[in-house]
């Protein structure tokens, strides 16, 4: 990036930002947009905000990757600058030793200690026996103890046993004299002070437990489970100062355990005590890890672990320290034999380095020494077992780091000097200092997260100087920088022996540290952290302790405190956003930009965008100086906030398009590489969140609750800082936009220019959506725990308590699942509030204003829809109770959408329960409509409901809301009933049940819904109530009686819908198909059907549609099937003796009742098989088919069976006439069935057979009697008589037909002669008849006289009549 041009005056000429509180105003009165939620955009913007995180874990080594860097055993790395905004501490505030204590000071010869208790807020001042207790935070609150004789020369606070006290006791004071031990136990309570600021108010109880010594006791540790260990100041022994509740047996109330000689020796007089070089000069705990380091005057480090009661495990010991850092860092002029004297151990914290950094020694010349858990064979130290106890490994020297050689001297660093900027010095070390100064005498320091701060005596009396150093960020960190300063010449580096760094692209940076040195007034006692608000772990990725770049706007500075004899000295590490905050006032003040330009170059232009957004905007952090007890939000001028605003402008550049070809085609595609301004936004963003993005909403609370996983107080901070930003980006939309002029520099590359913007200012957008969301989203968790967030998530069903006990912050803004959730816990707080009787209107603008996207207008309209019911259920005023449910309805309708199934069934309950059908009939139907948006489920029963179809699910939903309509149709229905059934007053007529079930059912008939029309008529279907329904003839009926699936029932009734309609020949189809249906319908009722359907389809007016042709030939093609249905009954019928015939016989009788056959089934697979000649006839007749070969033998076999072997012939002839006369009057005159000419031939020859047993005529009188014509008969006779074919070709064949035909012909005359007689006289043929006679008489043999006689009379009677 190239630097930027001099900063113009623009700076100073933008328009000072609003104050806080007209863009309020001016937000509130915004109209909120009504769109829904775009959800992937808030993923996507979430989404960045996770690799903000990634990026901040990553960005800055922890202390363990530095001191592990690949051949760098030792380091002296170090950036010293002289002028004093790049310093990395700040002398904040002395506070002076209150007065009241100097008058305890009345004699020379006193004896006075002091030192910090910060646990307790405390600095503990003892004047000869008296202990008085400074509270610093208050300034001049002093609380005194002098409840015992002696001197005390230390006091500590531990930790007290468990079940020892009382609960209110929650720490142990120790006190030791000269001469003895004693426990004083203290409670604390958080109280507001008197400067507005939270301090610690103690009490102290006596405990009674004191303990006599011989040796006086220092250096005080306790363990986590209350265990007090110690050391002697004369013997150098360790201690532990063991007490219980009560005395016991074997062991007192209190009493000291010397673990240096073993726990049995010290019961007894002191006969020995350990050389005086192993001396034990300190004792410092490791609460966290669970073991405790001692320091003996040798440079010799031990460590222990408690072990059982009263006894410890020694894990380890570390000797020849300086032989091993010689071996680290040979030749280096820091360790030396006279100046190698380890002044303090400092314990690293279990988050400070992955790599196990442990502990940390530091050199009264300030060399510190870093140890680790060694993990090969330790040379230079000595365990008492070969594996540590409970975990706790041996430790090793892994790295030595030397001090700084050429610190600048106070008083040149606190000098106003100012470099001359230009191109030639830029990044130059500055020129040695006049006056360097090498730390020797180090007596006390303090360690945090990588700061250190050490005392000496200063080089004039009454005076100390402070080393501090802290780690370069921009030396160590992978910032993103352009020019980053480790690849410059550092202001100091110091290289020993084998330490050499790689340059290469993956090589970790080693540990480079700003180093400054400090004066202040008096000499230094004690030296300790100022405790801070521990920031709760997150699941989000975290950053190393070391990256205060990710935390500076989201936690307050760290700070130290320098006890002195003069009084309490505060320092506070500056971080980059002061050094920013220092640079930005010298551009406004007096114009110098090359220091703004410089901490671009140092820090990166994104880490920098970041940061002056930060400052720009405000945060409740920005002050470096202790943080405002209420979280207020710091701002910064505004002409330095238009610096800090035009800066971010200058400093974001443009977002680029990066173009990416596939190799070998034509195919590319693009990344947009999003500006400074963009990166810079994400980036604070995701700092201010990090620590509620990822965790879970909710935690176990008070017994079977949940409550929230957040702390108010934190909630409320990073919601201040979110709406700062929020209101910042709001008055400044430019800031992500490109200047007018810009675009027209690169007229070649603009196409690409305009997709970076447009990527640029979606993404931008996404994220701004996302910032509003999150500011929304903290409103409404605050809110419900307003109205106990434990208690709503109790009272929601299973699902939604698994959903919202699952759920992360970021799922609450971002997902479906946190729309749910948010949804049915305002749904639980609006009951609440109807169910107390208090109006909504109150929490719906209070949820709308705070958190509108919670709780859209569509979920205030049904919250006021619900209270408009509750308010007609109060009401005992009919017209107003009928106007409340209308708005209900007009409003629950308007937001059915919104409304879930239970919720519809509950008003539904609610309208039902009120009398109220429109209500209860056109909510669901609303609701059905408004489930299925899109008619997808409408679309999935038009189909017929396909099976694994995702449209079954909004089918069934339209249907859960039909079955509601039902439902309240059934209510209505049962109070009707039982109103009729009790006949009391007159009621009103808008509450009569028998009004309101009939306009219900008029409502439900009025839906256009045809998929509820169907359901519908089902129901009433059922319920018996189907002819009302043909009598009504609904619109949609028709349609749904023909919808897949056909069924009888639904076809029963829709060929009586068209006979109710005039359209008989629809029905008589209808009925055709019922007939002819794949179903269990039985012979008969077919048979019924076809019958109605012919008469139907008879029915058809002629002029009708123009289907006349049509009709004709559908009524033959009925007539017909009917006729074949009618032979299947007789078949059927004369079959049915054997219809449980065992195998496959009774099966095909079973089979012919349940379905329509053809004839030829009939004929093939019944007549035929079972040998049925009167079927076969039936058959041949009604299909009228005409075949000799088959009717033949049919009649053959039906004149066999009729005579009987052995009768005489009368019987025969009585059998024949039994059989052959019911099929001719049935069958007569069809050949197909009743070949005439072939039966009479049959008959004639059984005649002929038995012509002397039979009378004369007998053969054509059966004819007769079968309904054959005289004259069909006489011309079959007359034509065998003519025939000469055998039997007729001899003479007594042919005399008896002659006989047959005379007895013929004079029955026929007879006939004729006969009143009402079936021949009419017209039609007897006279003349055809007297020829034949008088033929018959001229060929007639001698022998016939009965014959002649016949003959003759018939010509008499032709002539006598005719």
């Amino acid at each position: 990036m190239a630097a930027l041009p001099p900063f113009s005056t623009s700076y100073r000429q933008q328009p000072s930002i609003g104050t806080p509180s007209s863009v309020f105003r001016q937000n509130q009165n915004q109209a909120r947009p009504t769109s829904a939620l775009d959800l992937p955009g808030l993923q996507s913007a979430s989404r960045v905000l996770h690799d903000q995180f990634m990026k901040d874990a990553q960005i800055i080594p922890d202390i363990g990757d530095m001191l592990t860097t690949p051949g760098g055993q030792s380091s002296a790395l170090y950036s010293i600058f002289p002028d004093d905004y790049r310093a990395p501490f700040q002398k904040r505030r002395l506070v002076g030793i209150p007065e009241a204590l100097f008058q305890y000071y009345n004699t020379t010869n006193v004896t006075s200690h002091m030192g910090l208790i910060p646990e307790i807020e405390r600095v503990w001042i003892s004047i000869d026996h008296k202990l008085f207790l400074w509270d610093y935070i208050e300034g001049q609150d002093i609380s005194s103890f002098v409840d015992q004789p002696d001197v005390i020369t230390h006091v500590a606070v531990v930790k007290p046993r468990l079940g020892v006290f009382v609960d209110e006791i929650t720490s142990v004071m120790v006190i030791c004299t000269p001469v003895s031990v004693l426990l004083i136990g203290l409670s604390m309570s958080t109280v507001l002070g008197t400067n507005n600021r939270f301090r610690k108010e103690i009490k102290m109880y006596a405990t009674d437990m004191m303990v006599s010594t011989d040796i006086e006791m220092t250096s005080v540790a306790g363990t986590s489970d209350g265990r007090i260990l110690m050391c002697g100041s004369q013997d150098g022994c360790l201690y532990e100062l063991h007490y219980q509740q009560s005395e016991s047996w074997f062991s007192k109330r209190v009493h000291i355990v010397n673990h240096s000689v073993g726990s049995v020796q010290s019961l007894f007089p002191r006969f020995t005590s350990p050389k005086s070089e192993d001396r034990i000069v300190a004792v410092i705990s490791d609460l966290k890890r669970n073991c405790f380091y001692t320091l003996s005057a040798r440079n010799s480090i031990s460590i222990y672990q408690a072990s059982s009661e009263k006894a410890v495990h020694h894990v380890q010991t570390m000797s020849n320290l300086y032989k091993s850092a010689q071996e680290k860092a040979p030749g280096s002029p820091a360790l030396t034999p006279s100046n190698f004297q380890i002044v303090a151990l400092h314990v690293l914290d279990l988050g400070e380095s992955r790599t196990g950094v442990q502990l940390v020694a530091i050199t009264m010349n300030g060399v510190r020494l870093y140890f680790s858990p060694s993990t090969s064979a330790y040379s230079f130290s000595y365990a008492s077992t070969p594996s540590a106890a409970g975990g706790v490994r041996p430790l090793q020297l892994i790295h030595v780091r030397l001090p700084p050689p050429n610190l600048l001297h106070p008083d040149e660093q606190s000098s106003p000097h100012r470099p001359v900027y230009n191109s030639s010095t830029r990044n130059s070390p500055p020129q040695p200092p006049s006056r360097p100064f090498i730390v020797s005498g180090l007596e006390n320091s303090c360690y945090l997260d990588g700061l250190m701060v050490s005392a000496q005596p200063g080089d004039t009396d009454g005076t100390d100087f402070l080393l501090c150093t802290a780690p370069d960020l921009t030396r160590i960190g992978s910032l993103g920088q352009l020019n980053p300063p480790s690849q410059q010449q550092p202001s100091q580096q110091l290289l020993y022996g084998p330490s050499s760094y790689g340059t290469g692209a993956n090589q970790r940076p080693p540990l480079t540290e700003h180093a400054t040195l400090l004066a202040i007034p008096g000499r230094t006692w004690s030296m300790a952290t100022v405790p801070r608000e521990s920031t709760p772990a997150s699941v989000a990725p975290s950053p190393p302790v070391t990256n205060e770049l990710a935390t500076q706007f989201s936690e307050p500075s760290r700070q130290f405190m320098v006890l002195t004899n003069v009084g309490l000295t505060f320092l506070i590490k500056r971080r980059a956003l002061d050094y920013l905050k220092a640079v930005i006032e010298e551009v406004q003040t007096e114009g110098v930009v090359q220091p703004i330009i410089e901490f671009r170059d140092s820090f990166g232009r994104d880490q920098t965008c970041a940061m002056l957004l930060g400052l720009a905007s405000g945060n409740t952090f920005l002050d470096a100086g202790e943080p405002s007890t209420s979280g207020t939000l710091c701002t910064i001028s505004p002409d330095i906030a238009n610096v800090a605003k035009q800066a971010f402008y200058d400093f974001g550049e443009r977002p680029i398009w990066t173009e990416r070809v596939t190799y070998g085609t034509s195919d590319s595609s693009g990344s947009a590489i999003f500006s400074g301004r963009r990166e810079g936004f994400a980036m604070y963003f995701a700092r201010l969140v990090r620590s509620l993005w990822k965790d879970k909403l909710t935690k176990p609370g008070p017994p079977g609750l949940q409550q929230s996983n957040f702390e108010d107080n934190l909630l409320v901070t990073v919601q201040k800082n979110l709406f700062a930003l929020k209101e910042f980006l709001d008055t400044n939309p430019h800031l992500f936009h490109s200047a007018p002029g810009e675009h027209s520099v690169s007229r070649a590359s603009s196409g690409n220019e305009q997709e970076a913007w447009k990527a640029e200012q979606n993404s931008v957008s996404q994220l701004q959506a996302l910032l509003s969301r999150t500011i929304e989203a903290i409103s409404f968790i605050l809110l419900l725990n307003d109205y106990r967030l434990g208690e709503l998530i109790a009272q929601c069903d299973p699902d939604t308590q698994k959903l919202i006990t699952s759920m992360t912050f970021e799922d609450l803004i971002t997902s479906q699942n946190g729309v749910t959730a948010a949804r049915a816990l305002v749904n639980i707080v609006i009951d609440q509030q109807i169910g107390q009787q208090i109006s909504v209107d109150t929490i719906s603008e209070v949820l709308q204003q705070r958190c509108g996207s919670f709780c859209s207008t569509d979920d205030v309209m049904l919250y006021k829809a619900r209270e408009s019911v509750r308010k007609a259920m109060e009401s005992r005023n009919p017209s107003e109770r009928h106007n409340w449910l209308g708005e209900s309805l007009r409003l629950f309708i308007k937001g059915a959408r919104m409304l879930d199934f239970d919720k519809i069934r509950e008003v539904c309950g609610e309208y039902q329960q009120l009398g109220y059908a429109k209500g209860a009939v056109e909510l669901p139907l609303s609701c059905a409509q408004a489930l299925d948006p899109d008619n997808l489920g409408l679309e999935y029963w038009y189909a017929a409901c396909p099976s694994s179809d995702t449209r079954k699910e909004y089918c069934d939903k339209r249907l859960k809301c039909y079955d509601l309509v039902l439902h309240s149709l059934s209510v209505f229905e049962e109070q009707a009933s039982q109103s009729t059934s009790v006949k009391g007053s007159a009621a009103n007529a808008i509450d009569d049940p028998e009004a309101i079930r009939s306009h219900a059912y008029d409502l439900a008939f009025s839906s256009e819904d045809e998929m509820f029309h169907s359901t519908l008529y089902d129901w009433l279907i059922n319920r018996g109530l189907a002819d009302e329904l043909l009598a009504m003839r609904p619109p949609f009926l028709e349609a749904h009686l023909k919808r897949e699936p056909i069924t009888v029932p639904k076809y029963q009734l829709l060929w009586q819908f068209y006979v109710k309609d005039g359209q008989p020949l629809r029905a008589a189809e209808i009925l055709a198909v019922l007939a002819e249906s794949d179903t269990d319908l039985l012979l008969d009722k077919r048979l019924e059907y076809l019958t109605l359907a012919v008469a139907n389809a008879k029915s058809h007016p002629v002029t009708i549609g123009g289907r006349h042709e049509t009709a004709i030939s559908f009524l033959t093609n009925l007539e017909e099937k009917l006729d074949v249905a009618q032979v299947q009954l007789e078949v059927y019928n004369s079959l049915l003796p054997h219809m449980n015939d065992p195998g496959e016989a009774g099966e095909k009788i079973q089979y012919l009742s349940k379905t329509l056959l053809t004839m030829s089934e009939l004929y093939q697979v019944y007549a035929e098989p079972f040998d049925l000649p009167v079927m076969k006839l039936l058959i041949l007749h009604v299909s009228d088919h005409h075949d000799e070969h088959v009717v033949r033998p049919i009649w053959d076999r039906i004149l066999d069976d009729a005579i009987e072997k052995g009768a005489d012939a009368q019987t025969n002839a009585d059998h024949i006439i039994a059989s052959v006369v019911p099929l001719g009057k049935r069958f007569y005159p069809s050949e197909s069935a009743f070949p005439l000419k072939y039966i009479a031939s049959l008959l004639v020859k059984f005649a002929l057979k038995s012509r002397t047993q039979l009378p004369n005529g007998w053969t054509p009188r059966v004819l007769v009697q079968c309904g054959v014509p005289y004259t069909d008969v006489w011309d079959v006779l007359h034509e065998m008589y003519e025939s000469q074919i055998p039997p007729f070709n001899t003479q007594s064949g042919v005399q008896v037909v002659s006989a047959d035909i005379a007895i013929l012909l004079n029955d026929w005359l007879e006939e004729a002669k006969r009143p009402q007689s079936s021949v009419p006289r017209g039609e007897f043929p006279v003349g055809r008849i007297d020829l034949a006679v008088g033929q018959y008489l001229a060929e007639l043999g001698a022998n016939q006289a009965e014959t002649k006689a016949i003959y003759e009379g018939i010509k008499r009677q032709l002539r006598r009549n005719w």
